[in-house]
């Protein structure tokens, strides 16, 4: 009888550490998908005030209407790169993460231009949304590092013993983080020759 009885507890015990862990793990992961949806959010910021800040340099009717398409493309390819949360992958991140920066390159040529126009540069709505958008790309690089450790929380989670056992019977795999595009380790050259 008293064998039984320390047989169930033992039992009860394990499987009250699986649920625990389970739980844990799922917490875990969904934290990261929330973190990933304020990587989107941050971006989606951007995306809007770009659209403002187009508008304004389009008033400026000289300005290089080639410059003005390139940003208005890519920021139609960056918005149409959605990934929904619930899957994550290594890939899907790599394809956010390229349209995003080709609107990044994009949009520094378009700011670059503009200090070929005094008057656009002095135009306080221009100076405001370039202030904005400064503050967003910070909101945005403040927002992938969250990402990246909520992430990292998560996949350590998942492999280490007895989480790794409980991931591979429940389908739990880690995450991919996102990662800095190749090349950004070296830094850029500036010219202002025009």
């Amino acid at each position: 009888m008293k064998k039984n009885r320390i047989t169930f507890v033992l039992i009860g015990a394990l499987v009250l550490l699986g649920v625990m862990q389970y739980n844990g793990m799922v917490t875990l992961r969904n934290n990261a998908e929330t973190a990933w949806s304020k990587v989107e959010s941050s971006y989606q910021r951007r995306n809007d005030l770009i659209g403002n800040l187009v508008k304004t340099v389009q008033g400026a009717a000289d300005f290089e209407k080639s410059t003005l398409t390139d940003v208005i493309n890519a920021r139609a390819k960056a918005t149409s790169v959605n990934i929904n949360t619930g899957d994550i992958t290594p890939d899907k991140i790599a394809q956010f993460q390229q349209a995003q920066s080709g609107l990044t390159g994009a949009l520094s040529k378009l700011l670059v231009s503009v200090e070929r126009y005094p008057d656009l540069k002095a135009n306080r709505n221009f100076l405001e949304l370039q202030s904005q958008l400064e503050g967003t790309e910070n909101r945005i690089n403040v927002a992938r590092d969250r990402y990246n450790d909520e992430v990292n929380k998560y996949d350590t989670k998942i492999d280490k013993f007895p989480g790794s056992i409980l991931a591979s019977l429940f389908g739990l795999k880690a995450m991919p983080r996102y990662k800095a595009d190749p090349g950004s380790e070296k830094a850029p050259d500036v010219d202002f020759k025009f």
